[in-house]
């Protein structure tokens, strides 16, 4: 067991001073273009077997730490949040106190899945006009880089709620791998470094530029032991006082004042902060093949359509095509165009909007959705469907979603599972450094519209203490009462995609999960098909032309984490070749 342990104390600044990393190697930096999380490089994983625990997370620090969590006896809950405390450091493009969360667990004492919702919210200020100018839709970068577009954090108060209900070791202990890491100091790793080099929004902030960049105004070259002393400090007193040390007092007066600092500010307030509440939510669940899969719902777009894409090709003959063949990636999708049309139309946050959940997942839905499907010629652009009991049909509206979010999986020793997808949106969120984390950008998830051409109110358009819509896919599969996979992906809109992928992958296709996770991603968001850069599936552009498909080729760059059991009981755990991730057990 010991030798998955996190290296802690002497080993641990033992590792820092060698510049050691451990097994699964950083993946090297590829050229960033189409977006800034693409790496044009894949590094190749192998997948790990325990017999006790798995993690799987985005960073090998933050997986480390939770192994070594579960090898003191933590539960899955417990290591989940010390992986989250790590990726704040080490992967501060992506995650981190300063967003939000959505979080699916599996209790092995009942048995029940439970899902907690720390999705950020719109300010009590907020108005269906904050994204607009002469009634137009402001330029996205520049929503984004601005106080405007940062919303109430909210993933600890669902890690706080997580580990109330779950949680086996004392919440203090659990920060204690990223206060020491943020106080020694890690290596910057090629991907971070590479985002550094390539955002010209993030030197433009005072805190940030003084922090990732320097005196040079140079990013940190690859290698460099960074220091966080201030993140250090803030995770100490939220250790020792709990969530309320972010919520109020002087870690609250900083966010707010840093927000109405911004040359565009905001309007997040003390009121919004202290008032924030993370919500359980009963999960979005359906039957497939010998698997209940369940994730989290809505204002999570993300199960909700996974489920549906799955519900749909349980109608086609993909499970005996050929996983990379174009007759699969045309099932597919068509399968995604239908599922991401309902998504566009009918989800937003179900306090503000009525969400057919039910209806959508309606097995004779699915059936006459899939039917629409043509086996010679792509449908184009889908409709939006009519499912039973939905509400008069709301505008459609689209919320950018760039992929800059992290994925943590976990089963422990009990049989305890979650899995938790968490963002701070963009690129470094706001850009907004604060006490040495960074905040959110997520309320340009919000369609920046209120109405549709018609006239028609927009489901996720902004109000006042709503939640935007997201697509996080947090997801675990059941047999026989034990989890048998623990799944999900960043990836903004298209994670959507890459996890309903990697579900065909295993249970369609029998792949194992590495390989299901390492397939060229093909898919459709309702507009073009897209095909996976550099990868196989380039070939494919081809013959899905000649079905009608528009073709787009691109960087798609997932991130998924997976632990899987296997028939004889031993755990599995895969991390995407396209990140840094890593999977350890014991």
């Amino acid at each position: 067991m010991t030798t998955f342990r996190c290296a802690m104390g002497r080993r641990f600044a033992a590792l820092l001073v060698g510049g050691l990393f451990c097994a699964g190697a950083l993946a090297a930096a590829g050229h960033e273009h189409l977006n800034p999380e693409a790496a044009s490089g894949r590094m190749a994983r192998a997948a790990a077997y325990a017999s006790h625990y798995m993690a799987s997370t985005a960073n090998p620090w933050a997986t480390r730490a939770a192994a070594d969590i579960l090898a003191r006896g933590g539960a899955a809950a417990d290591a989940a949040i010390a992986a989250q405390m790590v990726l704040n450091l080490v992967e501060p493009q992506s995650s981190g106190i300063g967003g939000g969360a959505f979080i699916v667990a599996f209790d092995p004492r009942d048995g029940g899945v439970l899902t907690y919702d720390g999705r950020e919210t719109a300010p009590a200020a907020a108005r269906a006009g904050r994204f607009l100018r002469a009634g137009e839709p402001m330029d996205f970068h520049e929503a984004v880089n601005s106080g405007r577009s940062v919303g109430v954090p909210g993933v600890l108060r669902a890690l706080w709620r997580l580990h109330q209900a779950q949680g086996r070791l004392p919440w203090a202990e659990l920060f204690q791998p990223a206060i020491h890491l943020a106080r020694a100091g890690f290596p910057v790793s090629p991907r971070l470094h590479a985002l550094l080099a390539g955002d010209r929004d993030l030197p433009r902030q005072a805190a940030a530029a003084r922090y990732f960049y320097g005196p040079d105004g140079r990013p940190w070259p690859v290698g460099h032991v960074l220091r966080n002393p201030a993140l250090a400090d803030t995770l100490a007193r939220i250790a020792r006082e709990g969530p309320d040390a972010f919520y109020e007092g002087p870690i609250a007066r900083d966010i707010v004042a840093a927000v109405a600092a911004h040359p565009v500010p905001g309007d997040l307030s003390l009121e919004d902060l202290r008032d924030y509440r993370a919500l359980e939510r009963a999960p979005v669940c359906m039957p497939y093949r010998v698997y209940r899969l369940c994730g989290a719902p809505p204002p999570s777009s993300g199960p909700l359509a996974v489920l549906q894409i799955l519900g749909i090709l349980a109608h086609t003959p993909i499970a005996r095509a050929a996983p990379e063949s174009p007759q699969a990636a045309h099932w597919f999708a068509e399968a995604g165009r239908l599922a991401y049309a309902d998504r566009d139309a009918y989800v937003a946050d179900p306090a503000f909007v009525e969400v057919p959940v039910a209806g959508m997942l309606d097995p004779a839905y699915l059936a006459a959705r899939a039917a629409l499907i043509r086996p010679g010629r792509s449908m184009g652009r889908a409709e939006a469907g009519v499912p039973p009991a939905a509400p008069p049909r709301p505008g459609a509206g689209r919320g950018l979603e760039p992929p800059s979010t992290t994925q943590v999986s976990i089963i422990d020793a009990w049989g305890g599972a979650v899995s938790m997808t968490s963002s701070i949106e963009g690129a470094f969120g706001s850009k907004l450094l604060v006490r040495g984390f960074l905040l959110n950008n997520q309320l340009t998830d919000f369609s920046f519209l209120a109405q549709d051409a018609r006239g028609r109110p927009i489901a996720n358009r902004v109000e006042a203490g709503k939640r935007p819509r997201s697509s996080m896919a947090p997801m675990l599969a059941l047999r026989d009462g034990r989890v048998a996979l623990a799944i999900g992906s960043p990836g903004g809109s298209a994670i959507i995609n890459y996890v309903a992928q990697t579900l065909v992958g295993v249970f369609d296709w029998g792949l194992g999960l590495q390989q299901a996770i390492d397939l060229p991603h093909v898919g459709s968001r309702n507009q073009a098909t897209e095909l996976e850069a550099g990868t196989p599936a380039e070939a494919l552009a081809g013959p899905l032309r000649a079905l009608g498909h528009e073709v787009r080729v691109g960087e798609f760059p997932s991130g998924l984490q997976g632990v899987q059991r296997l028939p004889d009981g031993r755990l599995l755990g895969a991390a995407d070749p396209r990140r840094e991730g890593l999977a350890l057990g014991g």
